[in-house]
């Protein structure tokens, strides 16, 4: 099988079976998304929901994030990883998109990485689901998943993935792929032990290939 015959098969499955695929985070608009997203780093989305709860009740907006302390916004986040480092990347995030884009989320990459705490998988999320930009955002399930089906070789780094991804998945269906392979990874082909049971993918996996001939089946 082709790389662009695994990725059209793969495509395809996921257009009919999984036609919705959204962000599993809670936000209200792009403040409360890029929040939610620095939040995520190797923290679950199911506890940035909780804690997101309290904190947009305290911080609703970018003005008021930035007019926080950090002991301030440190106690609303420390049951996430690395509060303090995140307390001081959203306050430094808030300030800067104040000061410098007048406090409207910019949609272009190179822009959003301007602000503290915003990588460029950050960057991508925002960009693809606040502006429905043909970014792919590569975190560990992305990363994981694209490799084991076999629609990335060799990839060493999620930037070699993202360009492995875009090349050969249509423009259109770019942000909407990439929760494809996140929910995907979360639910399906976990890390520790992916559920090939209950696969539609395995027809076309190169890791279920791989299972089924050192089991001789």
């Amino acid at each position: 099988m082709t790389k662009k015959e695994r990725f059209n098969k793969v495509i395809a499955w996921f257009q009919e079976n999984r036609p919705i695929a959204e962000t599993e985070l809670s936000y209200r608009d792009p403040y409360e998304l890029l929040v939610a997203v620095i939040l995520s780093a190797q923290c679950t989305d199911k506890r940035v929901n909780i804690i997101t709860r309290e904190f947009f009740k305290s911080f609703p907006t970018v003005e008021s994030l930035a007019a926080a302390d950090i002991e301030q916004i440190f106690e609303l986040i420390k049951s996430c990883y690395y509060p303090n480092n995140k307390a001081k990347h959203l306050q430094g995030m808030a300030r800067k998109l104040l000061s410098e884009f007048d406090g409207l989320m910019p949609s272009d990459i190179s822009e959003l990485q301007k602000l503290p705490g915003v990588g460029r998988k950050t960057a991508n999320v925002v960009a693809a689901v606040v502006f429905n930009k043909p970014a792919m955002a590569v975190d560990t399930h992305v990363f994981r998943v694209s490799a084991r089906i076999g629609l990335t070789t060799n990839s060493k780094t999620p930037l070699d993935t993202e360009k492995q991804l875009v090349k050969h998945i249509p423009e259109k269906l770019i942000p909407l792929a990439h929760h494809w392979l996140i929910l995907h990874g979360r639910y399906v082909c976990q890390a520790r032990k992916p559920k090939c049971e209950a696969c539609g993918l395995t027809e076309f996996c190169r890791y279920f290939a791989s299972v089924k001939k050192v089991a001789g089946k």
